[in-house]
This record gives structure tokens, sequence and C-alpha cells, in this order.
């Protein structure tokens, strides 16, 4: 976290590009290729880290209101929104500690700084490795729901349920220091970009799973209606555009981040790398709005949730 300047250090220096000066620029250089710049706001960053704040408050209250919410795929769900609203909070934090220097309100030695900008890039990282893991968590819980869901209660159990989330807690938090004291090691980002793609895969591989389970079962119930084709193609289309959604915007709201760790490892110094190194506050962004996304998708659809919402 710079003292001057408004570009983050966030996560272990990851970006040391110039910010840009225009809200959508083509910088010139005489050396470089023109690059395509998209500045984000501090008051933006602030606004979308309260949305996601307001939202994932919502859901942890809910589902610590209701009891009949106290179920494995509920607290999954709760981590998740947990791991979100850390998300919000750590880059709001740092986004307000950044214009607090800059203006001179907060004056503090330099020490003291590098040691606050520690402190959140372990936050954010972090919360980032948790809310990854508790997605790929939810894909699980649902798929045993669906392909065993005679022996679910026996297998998913409160027990296990919360040994896997303090599992993951503890290991998001293990890795999170790990990458911002060996940021600068190749190993590293290789590392994290290959769990990234391992929690794409996981989740593409059990919702197509999934998806295809459910049309099998839909075209049983239209043999016996008689009524194969209308059924089955709107099942379909219905469980392929819900698919979609689901894997797009995760793939749309991680992959340029995890995109710009690649690109670190491959052409750091190319000039084609150089311009995407140079958005990276607005992959930052799209992780936040993945924040503010996440409880429509995983919460806001459950009747019971819903209701609980309009009680609190």
């Amino acid at each position: 976290m710079p003292a001057l300047g408004s570009q983050r250090r966030l996560l272990g220096s990851l970006n040391c590009t110039p910010p840009a000066t225009l809200p959508l620029t083509l910088a010139p250089n005489r050396t470089e290729p023109q690059c395509l710049e998209v500045s984000i706001p501090d008051g933006l960053f602030l606004s979308l880290g309260l949305v996601s704040l307001v939202e994932n408050v919502l859901v942890v209250a809910a589902i610590a209101k209701n009891r009949n919410l106290h179920s494995p795929m509920y607290y999954f769900i709760c981590c998740l929104a947990m791991s979100d609203l850390l998300v919000s909070v750590s880059n709001m934090l740092e986004t307000a500690v950044m214009l607090l220097l800059e203006t001179g309100v907060l004056a503090t030695r330099a020490a003291v700084v590098q040691q606050l900008d520690n402190v959140i890039d372990v936050l954010i990282c972090s919360s980032m490795v948790s809310s990854l893991c508790f997605l790929g968590a939810i894909a699980v819980d649902r798929y045993i729901s669906i392909f065993y869901a005679l022996r679910y209660h026996s297998v998913v159990t409160l027990l296990r349920a919360w040994r896997i989330i303090a599992a993951i807690w503890v290991a998001s938090i293990l890795t999170s220091l790990l990458f911002i004291t060996y940021y600068n090691h190749t190993v590293v980002l290789l590392c994290l970009v290959g769990f990234f793609i391992a929690m794409l895969a996981l989740m593409a591989v059990l919702y197509f799973h999934m998806l295809a389970r459910a049309c099998q079962h839909a075209r049983g119930i239209a043999r016996l209606q008689k009524r194969q084709r209308p059924i089955h193609q709107g099942f379909g289309l219905k469980g392929a555009a819900t698919l979609t959604i689901l894997l797009g915007v995760f793939f749309l709201c991680w992959g340029p981040f995890f995109l710009h760790l690649s690109l670190i490892v491959l052409c750091p110094q190319h000039p084609t790398c150089g311009c995407i190194f140079k958005n990276f506050n607005l992959f930052l962004a799209l992780i936040i709005c993945n924040a503010i996304v996440d409880p429509l998708i995983y919460a806001f659809r459950s009747q019971e949730l819903r209701k609980t919402l309009q009680e609190v």
C-alpha cells in the first residue's frame, strides 16, 4: 500500500504500473504499444464494497436467525458469504487507508504503513482463497445430495461440515501468509493459478454431471407423461442457461485476476502483457462484483432464506 499514488500494492506488489489518469484512455508510449486502461475510481470501489457488505451480512444474519437453515449446505453458503464479506471489507479498508494517507489525514511512519499493508494483503488473499474453496465445497455438497441422496445425511454430517469449514479457513490463512511472504517466487504464483484452474474444472465437471442427471430424470418423467420433446427441451435449456450463468460469472469475475498472475510468470517484460498489468484494479473490482453476485446465485434463490430476510 503505497503512501503516495492511488495504485494498490495488493498482494505483494503484483501490480507496479502507474495508475491510469482517465476513466478510459489509450496510453501512448514510444516504446510500447498503445494500452487500453480502465481506471476504477475509489468511490466506485467503496460503493461496490458497501453493496457486497450489505448483501453478505444479510445472508449471514438470515442463516444465523433461522434454525431451519442450520444444515451443512447453508453453513457452506454462510461461510461463502463471510469470505465475500471479507473480500469487500479488506478492499474497502485498503482504499480508505490509502485515501487518508494521500490527503494527509493519516500520517504515520513508513514501517507502520508497511506492516498495515501486509496485514490487509493477508486478509484479502485469505478471503479470496477461502471464497474459491467454499464455491468448490458447495458444488461437492450439491453433487452428493443428488447422486447419493439416500446416504447424504450420513455422508455430509454437521461434524464433517464443521471440520471441512475449519480446514478451509486454516488452509486459506496459511496459504495467504506464504503468498505474501514469497510473492516474488514463480512457484507460488503457479500454485495459485493451478488452484484456480482446479476449482474451475471441479465445478464444471460436477455441475455438468448434475445437469446431465437432471435431464435424464426429466426424460423419464416425460416418457411417462408422453410429452417427451417439449419437457426435455424446456428443462434442458433452463438447466443449460443456469449452468452457463453460474460458471460464466465465476470465470468472468475470477479469470482476469488469475490471468494477471499467469502473465507475471509467462511474459513479465512483454509490452502487450504490460498493457494487461495496467488494468489490475479492474480485475479486483470484478472480484468484488463476484461477491455481489454470489448471494444472488447461491443464497437468495432459497425461498426459506428469502422469507427469513423479510423478517430480518
